[in-house]
């Protein structure tokens, strides 16, 4: 089959490797479509994956095309989205249910080979059976949309909050979508990518800002969300903390990547920093949201692109062109 494949820091092609067979337990899906995300870069950067070469692609959907011999919950025809993590349920964090702490953590597409290809393995418990009404291909936005489920699930979000958002790409806008549903009372976000800012404005954020100094809120945010990764975005970010708030970091940094905090205010002011780190326990919740129309595919996604492009599907996604990037091995 053909698979996108990350070879090396910096290299990866689109090439023939041996077809997926699944173990007892396991299904072999025929991948309609795989999402890129930040976490990728990281990968071709040489982070995250432990060792390469790698098959990426940790967002994805498609049919079911064989099953392990000790399937039962699914067919061979059945439509799923996966969830790509990968835990070892034995250590104190799996134990605890913190299973996204995993200290043997692996997710499909990361550590093992991934939807970036014309076929994926997965667990029969990390697939998701797709109602009639949800387009295949769309799916492959459940996964993102359960990370940003599990980031309300650490806000922890009250009612009438006044929220802002750094980062207008998928995931801030993701954030923003779910920030509605949870009753804040405005929302505005940050983004120097004028064309992001417009999609934000469209899905009804309260406002739309280059710099947070555009926007009359000297007093600060209750909750303030980064979800850019840029180390100047979260330095800004840090001090617009209202009294009493939380600034969550949502986005994915580079490790190098460095703030400064000032643990007098946040002593005195109360404020908490916390973070969230993929999916745990959101998954499912996030498929029934999908379900239900949370997101609009037809804006979320920009651009659908033949495996074939995987490579210049990542440089697209580097320059920070359009919303969510998939690239489709059926085309």
């Amino acid at each position: 089959m053909r698979a996108a494949v990350i070879s090396a820091p910096g290299e990866v092609e689109v090439t023939e490797v041996p077809d997926p067979a699944p173990g007892a337990r396991q299904v072999v899906v025929k991948v309609s479509a795989c999402g890129l995300c930040g976490t990728d870069l990281h990968i071709l950067q040489g982070e995250f994956a432990p060792t390469l070469p790698v098959v990426p692609g940790h967002e994805f959907a498609g049919e079911v095309v064989e099953i392990g011999s000790a399937v039962t919950e699914l067919a061979v025809g059945d439509r799923v989205a996966v969830d790509p993590s990968l835990y070892c349920y034995e250590c104190r964090y799996c134990r605890a249910g913190r299973n996204n702490l995993c200290e043997r953590w692996a997710a499909i597409g990361v550590t093992t080979a991934g939807g970036a290809a014309e076929y994926a393995v997965a667990p029969v418990a990390n697939c998701v059976k797709l109602p009639a009404h949800v387009r295949t291909e769309d799916a492959a936005l459940i996964e993102p949309l359960s990370c940003a489920v599990r980031g309300y699930d650490i806000l922890r979000a009250q009612l009438a909050s006044r929220v802002v958002i750094y980062g207008s790409g998928t995931m801030g806008l993701m954030m923003l979508e779910l920030g509605k549903l949870t009753g804040a009372a405005s929302i505005e976000m940050i983004d120097v990518n004028p064309e992001r800012l417009a999609t934000a404005t469209k899905l009804g954020c309260t406002a739309v800002a280059t710099s947070a100094d555009e926007l009359d809120r000297p007093e600060g945010w209750d909750v303030v969300i980064d979800a850019t990764g840029n180390e100047k975005a979260i330095q800004d970010g840090l001090g617009r903390v209202a009294k009493g708030g939380t600034f969550l970091q949502f986005g994915v940094s580079d490790y190098a990547a460095r703030a400064t905090i000032e643990p007098y205010k946040i002593y005195n002011q109360e404020i908490t920093i916390t973070g969230s780190m993929a999916v745990l326990h959101s998954y499912e919740r996030a498929a029934d949201l999908f379900a239900a129309g949370v997101l609009d595919p037809e804006i979320f996604i920009s651009h659908r692109l033949p495996l074939g492009e995987y490579a210049s599907a990542l440089e697209a996604f580097k320059r920070g062109e359009g919303r969510k990037i998939q690239v489709l091995p059926g085309v």
